[in-house]
């Protein structure tokens, strides 16, 4: 492969549909690529076999849009958007078009937390109980003892979400730094703790430490009028389809929110833990019964609400693999740690870095993640950071992850156990 590209190279290397819906990807100037041999010099640009494949394999498995990426050496080289926002209103999607990614807002968030590491403004190893206690937490010794670090490597012990959170305390399962729980309650809960650190929002601090300075403007984990209209919407399986469209359930839950934030003229963006409180009363009773139920279902959130276009994820996976570090960015010792084994659990085949999973192939360490929202977004990442390459796909479906499986198979020549563990 000779030297990568950017994104606004118009080479017959990089295919970036705009408005064009699936047919016409086949017809634009693909580069060929003979399939990959599973070897680890090989690129990860997708073979041309694959892409003459896609319409087809999205049709069968009921995917509507996929936004797909590649990082090499360290810079965003290659994307392609495809496909429709809604199945039945047709909307095209293009190079503009936002994907809610799931749980692939978690990496993201834990980068701005190590950022506040590396600047001195949190100690990974201090308990959270000591930066902020929310109402909701259990009194409980095992509280008392959950650090940062617990939260972004999973053994904080929590639960992923509380099953009703209105009325029951948030506590942990097991003590604290013994085995993994994925949670999304404890990345939350460090949320808030970010939020009293820097008297900001999510998004605010967001966008100050890394959307920003990054060149993600395409990023948000709140909500607009101006991201609905570009956002995908959620798809079921193709025969789950003939019943009509799931529920949005995020959608849904900030078009109410949406209501009271133009009232107070205080963006969602804007909002914080305690805006959320207030308006939930008014957010209920305009929404259908047990669609919002706590204030964190009208807030924005760290674990899985970041909207973003899949350029914008792959320039946060360049961040993650580059050798490149400029003043802002993480310290290369701090994203060194980010991307290694932080607690060691008997009989695991895949360890727990710091927002990140990782797993040792044939071709070395990989580290990666998976979102689903709903069931009706599914996403994935994946990065090779002694290669300096990443990849990311982004899909509208249930069967997303199926064909996202495809699209890592065909572009790395990697099986990964994390596809059927």
């Amino acid at each position: 492969m000779s030297g990568p590209e950017s994104i606004s190279d118009l080479s017959r290397r990089r295919l970036l549909t705009t408005g064009l819906g699936m047919a016409a990807l086949t017809s634009l100037p693909l580069r060929a690529f003979a399939p990959p041999e599973c070897n680890p010099e090989h690129d990860w640009m997708p073979p041309q076999s694959f892409l003459d494949d896609l319409p087809r394999q999205m049709q069968a498995l009921g995917v509507p849009a996929i936004g797909m990426a590649v990082v090499e050496r360290g810079r965003l080289s290659w994307s392609v958007v495809t496909g429709v926002l809604h199945a039945q209103h047709k909307t095209p999607a293009n190079s503009d078009t936002i994907f809610e990614v799931a749980s692939l807002s978690k990496p993201v968030f834990a980068y701005a937390v190590l950022q506040m590491v590396d600047r001195g403004l949190l100690d990974l190893d201090r308990p959270l109980v000591e930066y902020r206690r929310p109402d909701y937490l259990a009194r409980h010794p095992w509280v008392d003892k959950i650090t940062a670090r617990d939260v972004l490597r999973h053994s904080s012990g929590m639960p992923n979400w509380r099953k009703d959170p209105a009325k029951e305390k948030l506590m942990p399962l097991v003590e604290p730094g013994k085995r993994i729980d994925y949670s999304g309650e404890a990345l939350m809960w460090l949320q808030l703790v970010v939020e009293s650190i820097t008297d900001e929002s999510l998004d605010e601090t967001m966008q100050r430490l890394l959307f920003q300075p990054a060149g993600m403007r395409d990023s948000s984990y709140a909500w607009s009028d101006a991201f609905a209209e570009r956002s995908v919407y959620g798809h079921g399986t193709p025969d789950e389809m003939t019943q009509g469209m799931p529920s949005q359930m995020l959608r849904e839950q900030w078009s109410g929110a949406q209501k009271v934030a133009t009232g107070w003229s205080r963006p969602l963006s804007d909002w914080r833990y305690v805006d959320a409180e207030r308006a939930l009363p008014d957010v209920q009773a305009a929404a259908p019964a047990g669609l919002v139920n706590w204030p964190g279902d009208i807030l924005a959130n760290s674990a899985a609400s970041l909207r973003c276009t899949v350029q914008d994820y792959a320039r946060f996976m360049a961040l993650m693999v580059s050798t490149l570090s400029p003043d802002w960015a993480l310290r290369p010792a701090t994203r060194e740690l980010m991307l290694t084994r932080q607690i060691n659990v008997t009989g695991r085949w895949t360890d727990k870095a710091l927002g990140w999973n990782i797993e040792h192939t044939h071709q070395g360490a990989i580290f990666y993640h998976s979102g689903s929202n709903g069931n009706i977004f599914k996403t994935f990442a994946m990065g090779d950071a002694a290669r300096q390459r990443a990849l990311v796909v982004l899909t509208n479906a249930t069967q997303g992850n199926l064909l996202y499986r495809r699209a890592v198979r065909a572009m790395t020549g990697l099986d990964l156990l994390a596809f059927d563990v």
